[in-house]
């Protein structure tokens, strides 16, 4: 009950900020989205299920109640809800993920290039924070900001910045967050710059970040977990 209760909260909240949202307004009552797969054509965005065809569950998503699995090396597991789950989310602009840590568990940094994130605790400890864009002015540095989190506590990412949460505690931690885009996007650091197909130049990578070449090839070399 308490869960249900602080996932309303979190999704109300949410829906008054849609009018900021990444995602254009909706132009009708609703439209489901077609599987890409299904889709004679391709557009930015889904295209329209034909209202005569929709039901109910075209607007249903189930198994949030479940923990994710968390035996990865990151010990964090995201459950998504976006566009992509539930078709009904199409055009509206907002979507839910669950986050399981075990212990000393990490969502690590990344970032959703669509969406605002707004994060509530519902169980556990999580350490959280984020770093924004770079300042106008060269000689200042981008600011972190963090937080300790408990149980029914709320934070929010500012769309587009760099962020993360980590446990900290010795017990399992679960959180809830809502998204300003029925697809919001996740870019993980790590992954992008050290994991991409192909890769990056590790000429590029050494000048980036004024290191010796064979940190490069040794970071590139790793096998980028993720948790989604």
């Amino acid at each position: 009950m308490a869960i249900h209760f602080v996932l309303t909260i979190a999704i109300v909240t949410l829906a008054f900020s849609l009018a900021y949202a990444s995602d254009p307004s909706p132009l009708q009552d609703f439209c489901i989205a077609v599987d890409d797969a299904k889709a004679s054509v391709l557009v930015n965005g889904k295209i329209c299920k034909d209202p005569k065809m929709v039901t109910a569950d075209d607007f249903f998503f189930s198994g949030l109640n479940k923990p994710g699995n968390t035996s990865n090396p990151l010990r964090s597991r995201v459950t998504a809800v976006n566009v992509n789950q539930l078709p009904g989310l199409n055009t509206l602009g907002i979507s839910l993920v669950r986050i399981d840590y075990a212990p000393y568990g990490l969502n690590p940094p990344h970032t959703h290039p669509r969406a605002t994130e707004i994060l509530v605790v519902v169980e556990g400890t999580l350490y959280v924070g984020f770093v924004t864009s770079n300042p106008a002015n060269p000689n200042i540095k981008n600011k972190l900001f963090t937080k300790t989190l408990y149980s029914g506590d709320v934070f929010v990412f500012p769309e587009g910045l760099i962020h993360f949460q980590f446990n900290t505690g010795k017990t399992k931690a679960v959180a809830f967050a809502g998204l300003s885009s029925q697809n919001p996007g996740v870019i993980t650091i790590a992954n992008a710059v050290f994991g991409s197909n192909p890769p990056i130049s590790s000429d590029v990578l050494t000048k980036a970040f004024q290191v010796d070449k064979n940190v490069i090839k040794y970071l590139q070399g790793q096998f980028w977990s993720d948790n989604n």
